[in-house]
């Protein structure tokens, strides 16, 4: 029997040494360090955590944390692995209400979690069904769970529309960014004209393939055609605030095989922007370093990027434009998972570092933009068998009054969600 990748990667970390909680053990890393109130939301046996760090985790009255849940860790999922989803009541004695399961996940985005626009009745993951990838909305007023037929990558921030991608080339091409369990059809074509993003209506099921892989390697690049050789793919989209256009990193890898579903090397990245109905293109940071993004406004982009002559940072990008600007770059040295708080306080950026090589802890901090001043939130250690595809980075998320941060850590006995509380913090700025 051929094994998948995925397959062999579960069958090598069990006939390895056990991944066990005993690496938590202190001698191994720095100390848990708070600086602000800070407490587990959730608890074992089992695991929590949420993911990335650009979706709506909060309900609106602040109190409802959405979190995956669960039983193992240390390898890579596979398709029969199944997760739970639910939220935490925090003005409940944080009891866990599960509402569905998934089989469409990763450790480091799990299953796309997130509630749907303002009214705090509708909660979305992905999922599978049969030979697709589907995602599933959820009505927190009647209880029932229905299906659209696409897995959903991005959301309006008015919950009417979202963006989907091809997570089953995204699997292959970014290990641990897409979902085990599909083989894609597409996998020997370097570009294909029927892959891409697709804009999904989420109350009809409606959709429409607005921009293919076929098309952005077809555009210009600076250095000639070489690239249309390589083997193409998006992650990575998040739609304006306005919901007038988007965001998607266009990657591609110049050695990839098709049959063993191994490359070699890493991948290059350009950032577009585009019109939500795909058109209006534009290449906004054409460096191929372009990382960690989140959206200032509508009409700008702070990113983690090495723009050309310039060294690596933070940097503002003004859309359709070539104004770029440095942002805190002798208090954000780092790459980290940065957004900006809501209203009324927009001026901060939350962030976070990876684990440091010494102590191997991961700092939460803020950074107040027109003071220049930084405050860490905590120092959190992150054992070293939290490593590669199944890291646990904080990722950190704010509740949508600004006052809350929700992080994801492993530094006491298996990953957890923790809240954090900056309401005395921000009266500093």
């Amino acid at each position: 029997m051929k094994l998948s990748r995925r397959q062999f990667g579960a069958l090598a970390a069990s006939s390895a040494i056990a991944f066990n909680h005993a690496t938590t053990d202190a001698a191994e890393t720095g100390p848990l360090e708070t600086f602000v109130p800070c407490r587990a939301i959730t608890r074992g046996p089992k695991n929590h955590w949420f993911g990335y760090y650009d979706k709506r985790e909060f309900d609106p009255t602040n109190t409802l944390v959405l979190s995956n849940e669960v039983s193992f860790e240390g390898r890579s999922p596979t398709a029969g692995d199944t997760i739970a989803v639910g939220y935490v009541d925090t003005g409940n004695g944080d009891r866990w209400h599960e509402i569905g399961t998934s089989n469409a996940w990763g450790w480091q985005q799990g299953c796309m979690l997130q509630w749907l626009g303002d009214d705090g009745n509708r909660i979305l993951w992905n999922d599978r069904q049969g030979d697709s990838f589907v995602c599933r909305i959820y009505s927190t007023e009647t209880k029932k769970t229905r299906t659209i037929n696409k897995p959903i990558y991005t959301v309006s921030p008015d919950g009417r529309f979202g963006l989907s991608a091809d997570f089953r080339r995204i699997d292959n091409l970014r290990p641990g960014y897409g979902y085990d369990g599909l083989a894609d059809p597409n996998v020997a074509v370097r570009a294909p004209a029927d892959s891409g993003i697709w804009r999904v209506d989420l109350e009809t099921g409606g959709e429409e393939l607005i921009l293919s892989l076929a098309d952005v390697a077809a555009m210009p690049w600076p250095d000639g055609d070489k690239h249309a050789q390589a083997w193409h793919y998006f992650n990575h989209l998040l739609i304006s605030p306005d919901a007038q256009r988007f965001i998607v990193l266009h990657r591609y890898r110049p050695e990839f095989d098709p049959n063993t579903l191994q490359f070699k090397g890493g991948f290059v990245t350009r950032m577009l922007t585009a019109a939500i109905d795909g058109t209006d293109r534009y290449v906004l940071d054409p460096s191929g370093y372009t990382s960690h993004f989140i959206w200032k406004g509508s009409d700008a982009v702070t990113m983690w990027t090495k723009p050309a002559g310039q060294k690596a940072g933070f940097y503002e990008f003004v859309d359709q434009t070539d104004q770029v600007r440095p942002v805190g770059h002798d208090k954000m040295p780092t790459n980290g998972h940065n957004t900006y708080l809501p209203s009324p306080y927009q001026d901060w950026i939350l962030n976070d570092t990876y684990p440091d090589r010494k102590t191997r802890r991961q700092t939460v901090y803020l950074y107040h933009v027109p003071s220049g001043r930084r405050f860490d939130l905590g120092h959190i250690p992150s054992p070293p068998a939290y490593s590669g595809e199944w890291r646990c980075d904080t990722h950190p998320r704010s509740s949508n009054d600004g006052t809350k941060v929700a992080i994801d850590s492993p530094h006491d006995g298996g990953r957890q969600v923790y809240l954090l509380d900056i309401a005395e913090i921000l009266k500093q700025g």
